[in-house]
């Protein structure tokens, strides 16, 4: 479910009330953990954290006219989504977020490549996703991602 939102506010308000609670405090706790840098927008009809082209003029490498994009949520037709861009392309953090999960939440990991899905907002764990949300600057952010495209 892409949204037509363009501002996160606008965003939220517009979520069924089911889904405002949980998604207002998801946002929140994302925008209390997020390094400093990385700027709050909507993109691709999600509540995304990027990467502004104040800081990387080259932008996102498939589409450079938008930010390089880093961390997003939305709330999906049967799932809220945490998109994380690190978590896919650091092994590292990838395993110490798969650890840590069973010790945060009750229930499987539902994540494909850079998406954790949650089926159930009352099993999300808000607090491992504001540590997660911690642990990439944007100055490692712009290094992996650079690093990356090389290969």
């Amino acid at each position: 479910m892409q949204s037509k939102a363009i501002t996160p506010d606008q965003y939220i308000t517009e979520l069924p009330e089911d889904r405002k609670e949980v998604m207002q405090k998801l946002r929140e706790t994302v925008k209390k953990n997020l390094p400093k840098g990385f700027e709050e927008t909507m993109q691709y009809g999600m509540i995304s954290y990027v990467v502004p082209h104040s800081i990387y003029p080259a932008g996102y490498h498939c589409k450079p006219a938008d930010p390089l994009p880093f961390l997003s949520i939305a709330s999906q037709k049967n799932h809220i989504a945490f998109y994380h861009m690190g978590i896919y392309s650091d092994p590292n953090l990838y395993k110490w977020f798969t650890e840590e999960y069973p010790k945060h939440a009750a229930g499987k990991l539902d994540m494909g490549k850079s998406c954790i899905r949650f089926k159930n907002p009352k099993n999300i764990p808000f607090d491992l996703l504001g540590e997660l949300t911690t642990k990439i600057t944007v100055e490692d952010w712009i290094s992996k991602y650079e690093s990356l495209l090389k290969r």
